[in-house]
């Protein structure tokens, strides 16, 4: 059976230039391909991990990694709610393809940067499925500027809602989650939780805090049995950064060590095992989804290295003694 949103095609390609031993990959969405197409490698992307009998609340959950991670949660067999800003229709589509898979699920309205609007978030999941047991904070905006252009607007936009709102949300949540004396919070940070990223001031700074944030959170709330962990994907294709750049996914997986970019799946997984109880000694953690790129140096002789291998291949392959 073909499920054209659990599959990636890959083709590994090399590069043409002389003396250049650079791997890449051209990566299609088999929903695309035809069968004749599908000789490639293909992954297919299951979940082994069950969350029958939970509930999650996924903030900014209507739209590309936030929607990954929601559809995971529920192939695990979890309830979900979907938070949502304005997106109205997207998170209704959300909503339709989580049921499609025989799990509940609703979408609810609302800015997490505002207290009230998180306080009825709240209320609405848990008059809803009667418990909380899983909170994602996902949702997240940017502002792509240098440092002396940002605004004072600007950046209490992003602080707002990425920091201020990862706050909220695990405030209110875990308020309801100590009385049942357990629960999990996951947040979603990004490659500048460690690294700071030209051009994204605001947004920077805020996946710095949401790292110092889900640490503290740990600490205060582990005597409560809450878990707080982080994801920090790395290059995630969806239909934002095919937008901004066509050639996102072979820039990025250009420089990634396993050779791709990830995808919304990816970050899903993870999720699903930190909000799972296979991962029950496991809290104020950063697990990174980014398959090793924010985790290499920077090597001025990276090249002349690439060189040198590519020449002991060639020699190897003309049986030539090295």
């Amino acid at each position: 059976m073909r499920h054209a949103h659990t599959q990636i095609y890959k083709q590994r390609i090399y590069s043409s230039k002389p003396g250049i031993l650079h791997r890449a990959y051209q990566r299609r969405s088999l929903a695309n391909l035809q069968p004749a197409q599908l000789s490639g490698e293909v992954v297919m992307h299951t979940t082994s991990v069950r969350l029958e009998g939970r509930t999650a609340l996924v903030t900014g959950g209507d739209r590309g990694v936030g929607k990954g991670i929601a559809l995971e949660l529920a192939r695990a067999g979890c309830r979900v709610a979907i938070n949502y800003r304005s997106a109205a229709d997207l998170a209704q589509q959300t909503i339709a393809e989580i049921q499609a898979l025989g799990v509940d699920a609703f979408a609810v309205q609302g800015d997490v940067g505002v207290a009230s609007d998180v306080h009825a978030i709240m209320d609405a999941t848990i008059s809803r499925f009667g418990r909380l047991h899983i909170l994602v904070n996902n949702a997240g905006t940017q502002t792509w500027k240098p440092l002396l252009e940002v605004t004072e607007q600007e950046w209490d936009r992003v602080i707002q809602t990425n920091l201020k709102g990862c706050f909220l949300c695990t405030q209110a949540a875990a308020i309801h989650m100590k009385e049942h004396g357990n629960g999990s919070i996951i947040n979603i940070g990004s490659g500048c939780n460690k690294l700071p990223f030209p051009n994204l001031v605001p947004y920077t700074a805020s996946k710095g805090g949401v790292e110092m944030l889900t640490k503290v959170a740990a600490v205060e709330l582990g005597p409560l049995g809450i878990r707080v962990n982080c994801v920090a994907p790395g290059a995630i294709e969806i239909e934002r950064t095919r937008l901004e750049n066509a050639g996102y996914a072979e820039a990025w997986g250009s420089i990634t060590p396993l050779g791709r970019v990830g995808l919304p799946v990816d970050v899903g997984r993870a999720v699903v095992f930190l909000a799972s109880s296979e991962s029950s000694f496991i809290s104020g953690q950063t697990i990174w989804v980014d398959g090793g790129v924010f985790t290499q140096a920077t090597w001025p002789y990276r090249r002349e290295r690439e060189d040198e291998l590519a020449a002991d291949t060639k020699q190897v392959s003309a049986g030539i003694p090295t």
